[in-house]
């Protein structure tokens, strides 16, 4: 059963909705930050199809100009990087703290499992206040392939020498559940607002709202079987 709980980061822990002025002020919608997002995460998805790897910084720069030229908005190479940057210093959820420190005194290991290059990932847990909460930071990019392609997932396991099956992947994304799960770990989905899992393949045996409610969850089914 797993020991190992790989969290995803953005969205998942921390509230994009942090963004939403910076997108009102160059956009004129904060709606747009959606669409950015989605459209960053294509730009990853295709690199990786293709064999053609984009770091997730280097995505989401790209799609902050590819939608400032669909919505006819004249934008700068310095606001793309600004965002860019933005990304750093996003806030955790308000529920997020407690229920990781509430994780980090059972007997298992919390790691951040991330798209974001390391060294982002490590920034942003460390100025959302939460790095204490994570024995590392592993960033997909060290492998050059970007969750949901199996590589990540294994990385994890490859880590602490266990097997991928020892692995529980969190997060409020669909396609980092479903790859998870493809990779052969178990997999946790953060139900937030807007967040839906896909009605196709396999499903996860953990299902929350929040982060409190699936780490009570894995604290009783996880930890709970490493117990005597």
């Amino acid at each position: 059963m797993p020991t190992i709980i790989a969290f995803d980061v953005n969205e998942t822990l921390l509230d994009l909705r942090a963004l939403d002025p910076e997108f009102e002020r160059l956009f004129g919608s904060a709606a747009l930050r959606g669409q950015w997002f989605a459209q960053m995460l294509q730009l990853s998805f295709v690199g990786g199809l293709v064999d053609d790897y984009v770091d997730f910084s280097s995505a989401q720069h790209a799609a902050m100009l590819m939608l400032a030229e669909r919505h006819g908005v004249a934008l700068g190479e310095d606001d793309a990087a600004a965002m860019v940057l933005r990304m750093s210093s996003l806030p955790a959820h308000p529920e997020v703290p407690a229920a990781l420190r509430a994780l980090r005194d059972t007997g298992l290991t919390a790691v951040a499992l991330v798209n974001s290059v390391e060294s982002v990932g490590e920034a942003q847990l460390t100025n959302a206040g939460i790095r204490d909460c994570f024995d590392r930071v592993i960033s997909a990019d060290s492998v050059k392939r970007l969750k949901p392609a199996r590589e990540p997932y294994q990385a994890v396991a490859d880590a602490y020498g266990v097997s991928i099956a020892d692995v529980r992947l969190v997060a409020a994304h669909s396609w980092d559940v479903t790859g998870a799960l493809a990779a052969g770990c178990r997999a946790a989905f953060v139900a937030r607002p807007g967040m839906v899992l896909s009605p196709l393949g396999r499903r996860p045996d953990i299902v929350g709202p929040d982060i409190a409610a699936v780490v009570d969850r894995i604290i009783a089914i996880d930890a709970g079987e490493q117990r005597p």
